[in-house]
């Protein structure tokens, strides 16, 4: 056997603790734990892994809004049971019900964090135009929406907020609205794509949509700088409806959905493009709620095709960086 100083020419330094602050590439041997280590640069895959159940399985687009260990999930639509107030919030392992909405209602939209939220439209027996605040633990009803309409998406946060497109007899809608924390104001410029069941991210000023129907609009992404929609060249990978997604306009994630068959292909957004993810959801969904960012995101409850889902699943992103790594040696 050739040995290490052969090679490199020169020897292992030995200590009873490992470094303070290593350099990249630096190896050395522990003599307290016997064992042969280095500083290296470590990638880690993105993933999606199990988190905890919802306490009531839900579908057609639930609100959703917040961060991956504090998420809020509202509204949605269960069988039996029909149109839903219920109202839970997650910690990062497990969700409990708090405050309900006021009015029942599936398709509807939301905006905010999970202790300032809102959310707005919807569907319950009719087209909604209702919006609410909630403050962490009730929900308040607040002046609505100037277009009742179903399967919008929303973005920003409870003070600042955008409704953008969702359908109203006959069809998909181009009208975006603007929340100023106390009236909705119809915006001058519209969507240059007229669709619903999308999903929206980012904030009043600097907002992303994509997806939605009808066909073959679902791979459309449109970019949004606070004055006028830009459609991007390039759409989603995966045309559908009805997915999650969450993060900001120049880093998202979408994940699930529907292309017509339901589908867990996730995809990356850095700006300008969408990438296809390795990492897809454990349990293919359409109609489910999104939270969180690019690298830590949350996707909750939707449809699987045969059944209302409670599964709960968290994304962790792909990342690198400097790390103690022990050798393995033979």
């Amino acid at each position: 056997m050739v040995a290490y100083t052969g090679i490199q020419g020169q020897n292992i330094l030995i200590v009873s603790s490992d470094p303070a602050n290593p350099v990249e590439g630096q190896i050395w041997y522990n003599s307290t734990s016997n064992t042969l280590k280095d500083y290296q640069n470590v990638v880690v895959a993105a993933a999606w892994a199990s988190g905890g159940n919802l306490n009531t399985a839900r579908t057609i687009q639930c609100g959703a809004c917040g961060t991956q260990t504090a998420a809020l999930g509202f509204g949605g639509y269960v069988s039996p049971g029909g149109n839903q107030t219920a109202t839970e919030k997650y910690n990062g392992t497990s969700w409990t019900a708090t405050g309900s909405l006021n009015t029942a209602r599936r398709n509807m939209a939301g905006a905010g964090t999970q202790t300032a939220a809102l959310a707005f439209g919807g569907y319950g027996p009719t087209f909604r135009s209702d919006s609410e605040s909630f403050d962490g633990s009730t929900w308040t009803t607040t002046p609505s929406l100037n277009t009742a309409r179903s399967g919008l998406s929303g973005a920003g946060i409870q003070t600042a907020a955008l409704a953008i497109g969702g359908e109203i007899n006959p069809g998909a809608l181009t009208a975006v609205e603007s929340w100023s924390g106390s009236s909705w104001t119809t915006n001058p410029v519209s969507l240059n794509t007229a669709r619903q069941a999308g999903v929206a991210f980012g904030t009043q000023t600097a907002a992303l949509y994509v997806g939605g129907t009808p066909t073959p609009t679902a791979t459309a992404t449109e970019k949004w700088n606070g004055t006028s929609w830009t459609s991007n060249p390039t759409g989603l990978n995966t045309g559908r409806n009805g997915l999650g997604g969450t993060g900001t306009q120049t880093l998202g994630i979408v994940f699930g959905g529907a292309t017509p068959s339901v589908t867990s292909a996730t995809e990356l957004w850095d700006g300008t493009s969408w990438t296809t993810s390795p990492a897809t959801l454990s349990v293919s969904r359409a109609g489910l709620g999104g939270a969180g960012t690019q690298t830590a995101a949350l996707g909750f409850g939707g449809d699987t095709g045969t059944a209302y889902s409670n599964s709960t699943e968290e994304f962790t992103g792909p990342s690198s960086g400097l790390q103690t790594k022990t050798i393995t040696t033979s």
